[in-house]
């Protein structure tokens, strides 16, 4: 007998239950939607060039930010009191700029998923009846942030 884990339960030390869910029903229907999405963004992965336009948009953004503050350090020779207080406000505004789009592109590049992952979340789906618990739980961790489940209802929230 298997057991799932209610984190409103867990947090909120109360849930009123969800009803009825059979465990191998439940794994069966959550393996199929894996197959689903991950089919589906395989689809998707193929036809792309392996690219996430957010994070190409942000890369292009953060190259003219930086060559913005280039710009303004340029301009900075020479240059009278007014000029050097107003290019070190527009220059912080520029660095806060980067440093935001900076930590954008790094959380992106964690999300974009690379051609070893795609390759072993395909092997443990395409062999997941011989695969043991542990490498199940990987593929789904690869896969899914949350899963909300009531006896009439399954929502997924995927990672891809």
């Amino acid at each position: 007998t298997g057991y799932f884990r209610c984190t409103k339960r867990t947090e909120n030390k109360g849930c009123p239950g969800c009803g009825k869910i059979r465990k191998e029903e439940f794994e069966q229907f959550i393996f199929s939607a894996m197959q689903e999405k991950f089919k589906d963004f395989q689809i998707l992965h193929g036809r792309e060039e392996k690219v996430n336009p957010k994070l190409t948009a942000y890369q292009v953004e953060l190259a003219q930010v930086e060559a913005e503050i280039e710009k303004l350090l340029d301009m900075l020779t020479g240059a009278n009191a007014t000029l050097l207080a107003y290019a070190n406000k527009k220059i912080e505004e520029l660095d806060t700029r980067r440093q935001t789009i900076s930590k954008a592109i790094a959380e992106l590049s964690v999300e974009t998923i690379s051609p070893q992952q795609i390759k072993k979340l395909s092997y443990y789906l395409d062999n997941w009846d011989s695969i043991d618990f542990d490498d199940k739980r990987k593929a789904a961790d690869g896969l899914i942030s949350t899963i909300k489940a009531t006896s009439d209802r399954i929502q997924i929230e995927w990672k891809i």
